[in-house]
C-alpha cells in the first residue's frame, strides 16, 4: 500500500473537522480566545472633542492679542462656561473642549503675565484637538470575526465599552498514552522502564495553543486496560492516543479502538519522522493516533493536529508559520518521504535567516527537538542541496 502524501492527509483532516460552537464570555476572560462574530463598539471614542495636549483653549481669531484666563478644564472636570472673545481657558490632555473655543495652544508656546495669556506661536486653527469619534464611532467594527484576541484587542474593546463578547468555545483534547514500559515523571525508573515524556509534551502543546488538555494517563498493553481507558473518552472535541500505532505485537490500540467504533480515515503518511500516524473518527470525535517516539509525535502534531485545532477554533489552519532560510551546510538528496528535520535558524540584522540541520535526527531524541527552533523541510525526492541554497522552514519557536 502506497503512503499517503502529507498534503492529502492534511486535506482529509481539515475536511473532517468542524468549527466549534460559540459562547458569551466577559472581556476579562477573553485573552487568547477567538471571536465568533464581529465585535462592535458600544460608544463613540472620544465621546467628546478633547484636548490632545496640555495648553490653553482659545478662539483662533483671538491669538494676536493678550487673552484673559477665565477657568480650567481637566479630565473629569470640564469648564462649564462658554468662551467669549478675548478669553482663554487652561486645559489639560484628555479634557473636554471648551464651548466657544476652536484651538488648543500648547503650554510651551504661551507666556503668562498674571491672569493674561500671551500666545507666542499658533499657526493652525483646530490644532491639538481630538475630534469626537476620532478613534471610532458607536457601531464600528473593532475586532473582526475569527480574530485571536491579544492585549491590544482587549484594550480596544475596553475603550469601546464591550463587557461581553461572543467567542468560540475552548477546545477540549483528551490525551492517552500506551505502553507497559512507561512510568510517570518522578517515578523510580527500573532498567526496563522509561519516563513518559509524551503526555507532558502534548499537554503543554495543547494548552500552548489555547485548548484544554484532559489526561487519561497510560494504558497498559492489554486489551482490557485499553478498553477501560477509552471508555473514559467523553464530551471532548479531539481524542489523541500516543504510542501503539505501529505494527508490533503489542501495538494494539488501533485494533481495540476499531472494535469500539473507530473509523480510520488514513494510516501511514509519506513523512519522516511520523509515518505511522492514524487519523479517524471515534464515535463522532476526531481521533489522532500518534507514534510513540517524541519527535515523531511532535512532527505529526505540527503537520496535522495543530491545523485541525486551528480550524476548530475558527482560525486559518496554517499550522506553524513558514519561512525560508539559507543553508549553512550541504544536504543529501531526499527520499520518498517528506523529511522534517529538527534545525536551528539564526537571523542577521537585515532579517535574513540561516539554518543548520546537522543535529542528530533520531526520532526518539528530545534534546534535539528542544534545542530546535524550526523544522527544516526536505520535500519528497528533493535534489541534493548545497550550502547557500534557500530552503523552507517552519518556525516552531517565536
Amino acid at each position: 500500500m502506497s503512503l499517503l502524501a502529507v498534503d492529502e492527509a492534511l486535506n482529509r483532516i481539515i475536511k473532517s473537522v468542524k468549527t466549534l460552537d460559540s459562547e458569551i464570555i466577559s472581556l476579562g476572560d477573553a485573552l487568547g480566545r477567538v471571536t465568533a462574530m464581529d465585535i462592535k463598539a458600544k460608544l463613540t471614542q472620544p465621546p467628546f472633542a478633547a484636548s490632545a495636549m496640555d495648553g490653553y483653549a482659545v478662539r483662533f481669531g483671538d491669538i494676536d492679542q493678550p487673552l484673559k484666563l477665565v477657568g480650567i478644564s481637566q479630565a473629569g472636570c470640564s469648564y462649564d462656561g462658554v468662551l467669549k472673545m478675548g478669553q482663554a481657558v487652561r486645559i489639560f490632555t484628555g479634557a473636554p473642549m471648551v464651548a466657544g473655543a476652536d484651538t488648543v495652544v500648547i503650554q510651551e508656546n504661551i507666556t503668562l503675565n498674571g491672569d493674561m495669556v500671551i500666545i507666542n506661536d499658533c499657526k493652525e486653527k483646530g490644532a491639538n484637538i481630538r475630534a469626537i469619534g476620532g478613534d471610532f464611532n458607536e457601531g464600528d467594527c473593532l475586532v473582526g470575526k475569527n480574530s485571536k484576541l491579544d492585549a491590544r484587542h482587549i484594550g480596544l474593546l475596553a475603550a469601546g465599552n464591550v463587557a461581553k463578547l461572543c467567542v468560540y468555545k475552548k477546545l477540549k483534547v483528551t490525551l492517552l498514552s500506551t505502553g507497559d514500559e512507561l512510568l510517570e515523571v518522578g517515578s523510580q525508573i527500573s532498567p526496563d522502564k522509561i519516563v513518559n515524556s509524551n503526555i507532558p509534551l502534548f499537554k503543554a502543546l495543547v494548552e500552548e495553543h489555547g485548548a484544554i488538555a484532559i489526561d487519561l494517563g497510560t494504558a497498559r498493553d492489554t486489551v482490557e486496560d485499553v478498553k477501560a481507558k477509552i471508555a473514559l473518552v467523553d464530551n471532548v472535541d479531539i481524542f489523541v492516543s500516543i504510542g501503539g500505532v505501529s505494527v508490533g505485537d503489542y501495538d494494539i490500540i488501533q485494533d481495540v479502538l476499531k472494535e469500539e467504533g473507530l473509523k480510520v480515515n488514513f494510516w501511514k503518511v509519506a513523512m519522516q519522522p511520523g509515518k505511522p500516524v492514524v487519523f479517524g473518527d471515534f464515535k463522532g470525535i476526531p481521533y489522532f493516533g500518534m507514534p510513540g517516539n517524541p519527535s515523531s509525535a511532535y512532527v505529526c502534531f505540527a503537520n496535522f493536529m495543530l491545523p485541525a485545532m486551528q480550524q476548530m477554533q475558527g482560525l486559518v489552519p496554517n499550522g506553524f508559520k513558514s519561512s525560508y532560510a539559507i543553508l549553512n551546510h550541504d544536504l543529501k538528496a531526499g527520499s520518498n518521504r517528506a523529511n522534517y528535520m529538527r534545525a536551528i535558524y539564526s537571523q542577521n540584522d537585515q532579517g535574513q535567516k540561516y539554518v543548520d540541520g546537522r543535529a542528530s535526527q533520531g526520532s526518539s531524541k528530545l534534546k534535539t527537538l528542544a534545542d530546535a527552533n524550526c523544522l527544516l523541510l526536505r520535500e519528497v525526492n528533493a535534489p541534493a542541496a548545497k550550502k547557500g541554497d534557500l530552503v523552507k522552514i517552519f518556525l516552531i519557536k517565536p
